[in-house]
Formats: structure tokens, sequence, C-alpha cells
């Protein structure tokens, strides 16, 4: 018969004897599920003995290190041992010990970090404790080689996962502490081996800790415990075992985790029960250790079954969706690496039929075709450069780093235009339409313009350029740049340098840097195919610098016609030719560009528009453009001159137009609103017999339609009703029709008028009032003329008396005045109180008045020193007690003699006085040229005096007769 004995351990996995096996004729049915388990053999019986010893890997899968295992003999007897005798014999171990087992009443406990141990199964643990090591061994030497085994409980607060931590501080525990932190479930376990600190126990059976008998080390008292009484008949606990023997089976198919210990222990079971199912399925399983010790706990068989069960079918589960995982990962590698053969074998054949040739070949041959075209206009220097990189990309491995270095240098030497020029246009006419199409007024740009064309023409070939277009925003320099290369039949390319601080977008990055590309003029020529394009760089003026260099001075080589001719990029290391290219930079204020390369362009200043010259940009670009953006159709919007005059004057005061072409687009998209909003439509509506209440209308179109005779469309604005088809003159014709016809209905366009009534419906309130606030200005007031970025504008001085005192002559000042102007208005005060000193020697009006002299508007900061003249203007007003002269506005920089200077901003100023209703200005006589350059328009009606002394505005202004003042 067979019997399930206990072994002492003999190392990690213990040779195995090959056993002979009797098995009776009459023996269970759960042996014989579990032998179809494993294909069992069964062998003839003899008469000998065989002892065997089984183990398997010490990793229970669950992660922990360390795991229950299972070490078994199988003895075979002869069969004359009947079973009263083989029974009697089971207690003899292979070690025999005195007393047995079960008479170990008090015992060492060990604590076990991350599993219990089941009976039948070893596990090697390692003790820290020498008082525990020592204890061990002197058991083991007195022939009682037992100790308990206990699972320690996870600290409150601590994570069960933190197996490193609890290894290290399990041993730290001693005493009263690691008693509380036992289960009280274990298992007696024998001594097998004790190697150094490491000691290998088996399980034999169940105990409960009752009592603790010593604390160093611990020793514990306990009770043997037995399985309650089953049934072996019981139909739930075979189908239930037999249920845990089957997911084993499914499990053994699946997953190759635990086969060997199914396999070793399945065949060597000797008497196997129902506890020992159980005990084996959960020891072998992937389960938590409280899960673990739940099984150990439980006496109930039929309890401790359905608990494996759980956890074989939970293992059984792990095992499927482990396979699927396998079986996507396997299907995807095996997927990538069929295509990968397959294009491998591809390519192969290609080129055994001469159809495609390595990658280098292909590449070499690709350089070599778009060079082609080329290659007589190519500079020698360059073609050496290329042959050589060409030679030197055959003899690199196509897998190597400087590879693809070469491959790129390659790409970009090879698709310049090397020696490709576009065909000019030199007819002067052709250039002025084209220019004047595109943009009115600018006479100054295309001047130049066409006298570089000129210069072309009696040259036969043109030259590269550096001009500068300044002036404020929304005045055209960025849409002349296009305009100007239309002109010219260039192409055109536009890069912004503002806020630019790396040198390397202008002069490119070294080859050897990662991602390393060539500068913004390299990547022009690429772009436009041509080496004469027109380049506008923009902002210039506007122009960083920071840790990667200063990209003004990289300009300096680009922008200077006696060094761009061999301009050097630092990718492309070969010198190129940019003499070809016209330079068109744009900037708003060139004081703020560096004075070496302001010194290398040639300037041309952009004032700004006047009125007139804003209503034709209005009528003939603006308006025309929004109206096609919008969709709104001719006939069925007009804007007046006058709204239009008024949009400009009072919300649109900038020199640019850009201001003003968001206002009319503002106009159009409301007129847009508002003819949808009133169902207009042009399109033919269909009629409908009298009786019919619906009328079918399409609001596709922007067209108003006529809805009934009887229906009157309210509109906010003044509407011009126009009819554009006949009318049937008896409506009733089409009622007495049956039939539903399209015809030529009523058709009518709704023109909206936006005149200075209605426009503050479209763009709201005004921005700008009127500039003049007196009609005749009082004593102590005098109108001057400002520069701003509007343009130009109207600027009042006010001088007033605050206190008046022998010796309190004293001025302040007031209206955000910057130093400059702060400065002009003492010089003012010192002139003043000279000239009126002369020319009234009694009046001691400076010497003993305290002044406060104020420029409003008080929240606009003001500064510059073309003020002075008007300043002492206004001083000496309020010392004589006399206005100045009606409709005199004046400006200029004064010194201490007395002497004018001269100012700038001549045309915004004249335009701001115009706008003023001014009749008489005062300008510096150096300021006559910018005057004689302005155009007839803006100096009609006006009466401008040129002065370079004060004494000449003090007669202009205070030497009038009051009955012939000029109005």
């Amino acid at each position: 018969m067979l019997k399930l004995v206990f072994s002492s351990y003999r190392g990690h996995c213990l040779n195995t004897v090959a056993p002979r096996l009797r098995v009776k004729p009459d023996s269970n049915s759960l042996f014989d599920a579990v032998g179809r388990l494993t294909g069992l053999t069964r062998r003839s019986p003899t008469n000998s003995l065989s002892r065997a010893f089984f183990c398997s890997d010490s990793n229970d899968g669950s992660g922990s290190g360390s795991g229950s295992q299972p070490v078994v003999e199988v003895e075979v007897k002869g069969v004359e041992s009947d079973s009263d005798g083989s029974d009697s014999k089971a207690s003899s171990a292979i070690v025999p010990t005195y007393p047995r087992p079960e008479d170990y009443l008090t015992v060492l406990a060990l604590p076990l970090p991350h599993r219990p141990l089941f009976p039948g199964f070893y596990m090697p643990i390692y003790v820290k404790d020498p008082k525990l090591l020592a204890a061990l061994q002197e058991s083991r030497k007195r022939q009682a080689p037992y100790a308990g085994a206990f699972l320690l409980k996870d600290e409150s607060g601590t994570e069960s996962s933190a197996s490193s931590e609890t290894e290290k501080s399990v041993y730290d525990i001693k005493g009263k502490e690691l008693f509380n932190r036992l289960h009280e479930v274990g298992t007696l376990a024998q001594i097998s081996s004790i190697q150094g600190d490491q000691v290998v126990l088996i399980g034999h059976r169940r105990l409960r800790i009752t009592e603790m008998v010593s604390e160093d080390p611990l020793t514990v008292k306990v009770d043997h415990l037995k399985e309650k009484p089953y049934d072996k008949d019981d139909d739930v606990i075979k189908a239930t075992s037999f249920e845990v023997i089957s997911t084993l089976r499914d499990v053994l198919k699946t997953s190759s985790l635990w086969r060997d210990h199914v396999q070793t222990y399945s065949q060597h079971i000797g008497d196997f029960n129902f506890p020992r199912l159980a005990d084996f399925g959960a020891a072998i399983s992937g389960a938590n250790k409280l899960q673990c010790q739940q099984v150990l706990e439980e006496l109930d068989v039929h309890k401790r079954l359905q608990l494996t069960l759980e956890l074989v079918k939970k293992e059984m589960e792990i095992s499927k969706i482990q396979e699927s995982i396998a079986k996507a990962i396997e299907e995807k590698i095996s997927g990538e690496q069929r295509r990968y053969l397959l294009n491998e074998q591809l390519k192969a054949i290609k080129k055994e039929l001469g159809l495609e040739t390595d990658d280098k070949t292909a590449l070499s041959a690709k350089f070599r075709e778009r060079l082609e075209p080329n290659r007589e206009k190519c500079p020698p220097h360059v073609l050496q450069v290329i042959e050589e990189e060409l030679t030197k990309l055959q003899l690199l491995e196509a897998s190597s780093s400087e590879f693809n270095v070469t491959r790129n240098y390659l790409d970009w030497l090879t698709v310049l235009p090397w020696g490709n020029y576009s065909d000019e246009n030199f007819d002067v006419i052709q250039a002025q339409t084209i220019l004047d199409e595109d943009h009115y007024g600018l006479a100054d740009v295309k001047e130049r313009i066409l006298e570089f064309i000129a210069v072309g023409k009696l040259r036969g070939t043109s030259q590269g350029k550096i001009i500068c277009l300044s002036g404020p925003p929304g005045v055209g320099k960025t849409s002349i740049g296009r305009s100007i290369a239309r002109a010219l039949n260039r192409k055109f390319f536009r890069f912004s340098v503002g806020g630019l601080s790396d040198v390397a977008e202008i002069k490119g990055h070294r080859r050897t840097y990662i991602g390393a590309m060539p500068g913004k003029m390299v990547q022009c020529l690429k772009n436009v195919g041509t080496e004469n394009p027109l380049v506008l760089i923009d902002e210039i003026d506007k122009l960083g610098r920071g840790h990667a260099g200063d990209p003004a001075s990289a300009l300096l080589e680009l922008l200077d016609p006696e060094q761009n001719a061999n301009f050097l990029d630092h990718y492309l290391d070969v010198p190129i030719d940019l003499s070809k290219v016209l330079f068109v930079c744009t900037a708003n204020v060139v004081d703020n560009i560096p004075n070496p390369l302001l010194d290398r362009m040639e300037v041309i200043a952009i004032a700004g528009y006047i009125t007139d010259e804003k209503m034709h940009i209005a009528r003939d670009y603006l308006e025309k453009t929004a109206r096609e953006a919008c969709g709104v159709k001719p006939e069925q919007v007009e804007v007046t001159d006058a709204a239009l005059l008024g949009l400009i004057e009072n919300y649109c005061r900038e020199a640019g137009v850009r201001n003003l072409q968001k206002h009319i687009e503002k106009i159009y998209r409301k007129i847009a609103l508002r003819l949808v909003r009133e169902g207009s439509s042009n399109e033919p509506v269909m009629v409908q017999p009298a009786d019919a209440e619906a009328e079918v209308v399409d609001e596709s179109d922007h067209h108003a339609a006529a809805n009934k005779a009887d229906v009157e469309v309210e509109t906010s604005v003044q509407v011009d009703t126009v009819q554009t088809n006949d009318q049937p003159k008896d409506p009733k014709d089409a009622a007495d029709s049956k039939e539903l016809q399209e015809t030529e209905a009523t058709k009518a366009v709704e023109k909206v008028v936006v005149d200075t009534s209605s426009l503050a419906d479209f763009v709201g309130k005004p921005v700008f009032h009127a500039e003049r606030i007196y009609d005749q200005t009082p004593v102590g007031v005098v109108m001057g003329l400002a520069w701003t970025a509007m343009g130009g504008s109207t600027l009042y001085i006010e001088t007033t008396q605050i206190e008046q005192g022998e010796g309190k002559g004293a001025l302040h000042l007031t209206g955000q005045l910057g130093d400059v102007m702060k400065e002009s208005a003492q010089i003012a005060h010192t002139l003043a109180r000279a000239i009126l000193l002369d020319k009234e020697p009694a009046n001691l009006y400076f010497a003993n008045s305290k002044l406060h002299l104020h420029v409003p508007a008080g929240a606009t900061p003001k500064d510059g020193p073309s003020a002075g003249c008007t300043m002492i203007t206004s001083m000496l007003s309020l010392a004589m007690k006399k206005p100045v002269r009606k409709d005199l506005a004046m400006t200029g920089e004064v010194t201490l003699t007395g002497k004018i200077l001269p100012i700038g901003g001549v045309k915004e100023k004249t335009i701001a006085a115009k706008r003023s209703e001014v009749r008489t200005i005062i300008f510096p006589a150096a300021n006559r040229r910018d005057y004689d350059e302005l155009a007839p328009n803006v100096t009609e009606g006006l009466d401008v005096h040129f002065v370079d002394d004060y004494s000449q505005i003090f007669s202009l202004a205070f030497e009038y007769d009051d009955n012939t003042m000029v109005n």
C-alpha cells in the first residue's frame, strides 16, 4: 500500500530514486482522476522498498520570493502488509524522533513574512536572530527538530506589498510584540537542514497558539488541530474535489508555471485525500498570503475545498489573460517579421532584375540629375564641393550619422538655383501702371522703383539694392514690397526679423549640430528658385539681441553691396552671390536701427496719407475689397462722401489706413447682417394662387425681395427702392393661373445708404472730437502744431497767472511734459522776459508774477522742442494782455537768442492745421524746402510764413489791427 511520509531536506532539490509503485485494485476514484491528470503509469509490484524525494522551485508565483514546496517520500512495501500494519507504521518518519510530532505541545515560534507553510511542503527561511538560530540548532541536535511556523500579520497602515521592508524588520520584532503579530493558526514544521542562517522547514500538521511560554527566543504552547469529520462518500465533496482537479488540469494546459509542481506531486501522492488536495491547490496557487492563511485556518474539509477552488479558478483566469497577451504580442512580432522578410525579398528581386538600385546609388543619381540642368551655370567651387561630397557619400555606411549629414548637405547644395535669374521687366510705363493699380500715393517710393528700372534698362542688367521704407504703421510699407516685385517681374520672399535674437536664423547653423539648417537667405533661394528675387525684411527696427549673438551685426554682411556678392552661410560653407537681390526693409522708427546697418540702406520716408488721399484709397481699394469680402453687391449699398469723410476725421486720424480698413469692413459686415435679417433676395420668386398664404422667398442672396404690396420694410437707415424688373400691371393675372410657374416676379433692390446721420449706428460713437477748442484764442492761449503717431495734431499752449508780488517771478508746468519740453518752457520764459523788457521796459510782469503753463490734454504724454516759439507767444500774450491774431498756428524750436530752428513733420502738421480750419501758419525758414514738396491740394488756401527769428513771429502774432484781423 502507498503511504505518504515526509523526509528531511537534502538541499534545494533532492535527487530522485525512481520508485516502484504498487496500487491496490480497489484504488479510489480520486486517485484515478489525479492519475489521469498527469498520465500516471502503473508498474508491477515488487517486494523491494524504495524512497523518493521531490521538491520544486521556491517561487510560488506571487512574487514573494519564497513559498511552500512539496517534499514527498513514497514507501512501497510488499503485498503481505495489511492495512493495519501500514497505518501503525505511518508515523515513522525519515528522521526518527521520539516522542512523535503530535506530542510536541511547546515549540519555538518562527515568523513567516510572505506566505504560510502548508503541510507536505517545504519552505526555506532566513533566521537573523542569533539566539533563535542557536535554539533551532540545539533542538535539532536533541533529536527534536520541530518548530512552529506562523504567518506574520501586516502592520496597520502599511501595504502588504512592501516585502523588502517586512523582511528587514521581521526579526527586529521580539517578545510580546512578535507574539501579538503572529496569526494563531500555523504549521508544525520539521527542521530539515540548517546552512548558515538559512533554515529549511517541512510542514507536518496544523497548530493553534494557546499562550506564550518565553519571549527570547519566542516559545509558545500549541494545540494540534485536526480536520472536522466528513463523509468521504459525500457527493458535494466529491464534486468539489473533482472540479479542483479539472481546474488544475486546465491550468496545466494553459500555463507552464506550475506544471512541474503538479506532475511531481500528483505522480507520488500516496494515500491522497480531500484535505491534502485542498492544501495542495492553495499552496501552488498565486494567491496572496491572507487568502492562503484563510485556507490554512479552515478545518471544515468542504469549505476548505471551496476556498481552494476559488483560488485555482482565479489562477486559471490569470493564465488565460497571460496566454491572450502572449498570443497578441506573438502575432504582432510575427507579422512585422513577415513584412520585413517580404520587403527584403522584394528588394533583392528588384535589384536582380535591374529595376532598383541600392540607396546610395539612387541618392547619387538623384543629386546628379537635379544638378545637370544648372551644371554650366553653377560656379566651379560649388561643383567641386558637390563632387567631393558625392564621392564621400558612396564611402559611408547608410546607418552612420555622417551619412545623413552628407545627404542633407547635398540636398541643399543641389536644390539651390545656381545661375537662374528671372526675366526682369524694364518697361517703365507698365511698371508705373502696376504700382498705381495696387497703391495710391507713395510717390517717393514709386519714383525710386522707376529709377531702378530705368538704370537697369540703360545698363542692360540690374544690380541689387538695399532700400528701407520707414513710416508709421498702416501706410503700406509691407504691401508695397509685393507690388514692387510684381512690377519688376521678380519672385517675392518675405521674412520678419522682429524680435529675432539668434544669428543662426540669418547665417545658418554649423552642419555638425543636430537639426542644423541654413539661414533665411538660403531658404529664400530654395523657395523662389531664382537668384534675383525681391526680399522684404520686415520690422528691421525691432531686432532683438540675446545669448546667441547680435542679428543686427549679422545683417551687415547680408545688406552690404560690397560683401553680399560672396555671402557665406555657416551651413553651406560656400560663397553665394546675392548681389542681384533687391532688398526692401521696413521700419517704423529709423532711430532704433543701429547706425552701421542704417548706413548701408537707402531710407525712403513714408509720412502717411492726408484726408484726400485716404478718401481715394477708401473709394478705390478698401471699399471694393470689403464689399467683396462681405458678399455685398455694389447696387445694394452706398456710402456717401460725407460719411466717408466723417469716418476719416472722427474715427481714423492715423497716418496709415489699416484702422480705416477695419472700420469700412465693420460697416459692410453690419450691412450684410441687416440685409440677411430683412430676408433680402434677388432670386426669382415662385408665384402661387391668390388663396395661398405662404410665399417662398430665397434668402441665399443678399438682394431684398418685395414680399407683398402692403408690407413695408422698416430700416434704421435711409432706404432707396429701385425697381429692376417690370411687374405685371394687373396682379390678378397671376392669380388666375392654376399652375405653379416660375415668373419674373417683383424684384426690388434695397440700397442701404450710409450717411453722416447713420454712421454712428455702424461704427459707434466718434473716437476723436474737434481739436479746435476756441474760435478766437483768448489772452495767454496760442495754438501750436505737433507730430503724433496719428499723423499730426493741433496743440494749445495755455498760460495764466497764479499770484503777483514783488520778486515772485516763477513758472509752474503741467500737462505730462517731457524733459525736452520742460527745457523749452524754461527757455521760453527767459526769452519772453527779455523780449517784454525790450518792447515795454516799464512792464515788470514776469519779474513779479508766478505763472502756470499747461498743455492739454493732461493725460497725453508730450515731448519735443518744436513748441518753444508757441510757449513764448503764450507768455507774451498774457503779459501784454493781448490775444494773438485769429486762425494762427505756429511751430518751431527757439534758442535763447531768439533764433528759430527747423522741425520735423511738416506735412503732418500742415494737414492738422488745415483740418482745424487754420489759415495762417508759421514755420521755420529752414523748413521751406519740406513745404514746397507738399502736394498742391495740401497747401491750398493756406497763408504760410517762414521765419528765422522770433521778432518776425512777434510781428505776425501781435502787430495787427483789430478792424482788419485776418479771418
